[in-house]
């Protein structure tokens, strides 16, 4: 089982039809499983696992 470590939470927006008609959306966040060097297995959105990336290379 793969343990969450991002805080972040679904964007919540509504959709507008043209009558105006309102209706909430929830768009989801992109987690991928990442590996640990132990083998444990986490989840992490795809923007911080980008900045990770960066911030080892450097």
């Amino acid at each position: 089982m793969a343990k969450n470590i991002t805080n972040r939470k679904p964007n919540v927006k509504n959709i507008r039809s043209h009558a105006l008609n309102a209706t909430k959306k929830k768009q989801k966040l992109n987690l991928i499983v990442v590996k640990d060097i132990n083998g444990k297995k986490f989840r992490v959105s795809a923007k911080e696992l980008r900045s990770l990336k960066k911030d080892q290379e450097v």
